[in-house]
C-alpha cells in the first residue's frame, strides 16, 4: 500500500512516536499526584525492565532488516529520533501539569499526611 521511502519513514515516525509516548505514559504512572521529578524512576525495576525491553523490541523491528521488511518500516537517525522526543515529550509536560493541579488545588495533602512524611 504504502511502499516508497516518504510513506515509509513517516510510518516509521508514527509508530516511534506512539511507543515513546507509551513509555512516557508508562513513566507517568509511578504516581498519580507525586511528580517524576521527585520520585525516582528505578523505584519500580519492573516497570524499568518493561520499558527497557519494550525499547529493545521497537530498535529489534527497526533496525533488523527481517522485521524491517516484515514491518514495511524503516530505520531511523539521530536527527529523527531526536523529532520523536520533541514530539514525545509534550505528555510528559501535560501530565506534570495535571499532576501539580491536583496536588495544588483539588486534592491539596493533609496536614497530618504531611506530619507522616516528616517524621519518616
Amino acid at each position: 500500500m504504502f511502499t516508497n521511502e516518504y510513506s515509509m519513514k513517516a510510518t516509521t515516525m508514527s509508530l516511534s512516536v506512539l511507543v515513546v509516548i507509551e513509555m512516557f505514559n508508562a513513566m507517568n504512572s509511578l504516581s498519580e499526584n507525586e511528580s517524576l521529578l521527585t520520585l525516582p524512576f528505578w523505584s519500580n525495576p519492573y516497570l524499568v525492565l518493561s520499558i527497557v525491553l519494550s525499547m529493545a523490541l521497537h530498535f529489534m523491528i527497526l533496525y533488523v532488516p527481517f522485521f524491517t521488511k516484515l514491518f514495511v518500516i524503516v530505520p531511523l537517525n539521530l536527527d529523527e529520533w531526536i523529532a520523536v522526543l520533541w514530539i514525545s515529550a509534550p505528555v510528559l509536560l501535560i501530565d506534570e501539569i495535571l499532576k501539580f493541579i491536583t496536588r495544588t488545588w483539588i486534592a491539596p495533602p493533609t496536614v497530618i499526611s504531611q506530619k507522616k512524611k516528616k517524621t519518616q
